[in-house]
């Protein structure tokens, strides 16, 4: 094997494994979120509360 085709191997080895992970999290599920929306992960802290 020369030199051509083991880069191109390793490139497209890489592109596989970027178009992998891609994927793989667009499907894998979210971590921090209930999914109900509670909005549970908002921080409200600095909103004013105006009481009328």
């Amino acid at each position: 094997m020369d030199i051509q085709t083991i880069l191109v191997i390793i490139l497209f080895a890489g592109a596989l494994f970027y178009v992998g992970r891609i994927v793989y999290r667009s499907i894998a599920p979210k971590t921090g979120s209930c999914g109900s929306n509670c909005k549970c992960g908002v921080d409200f802290s600095n909103v004013k509360i105006d009481k009328k």
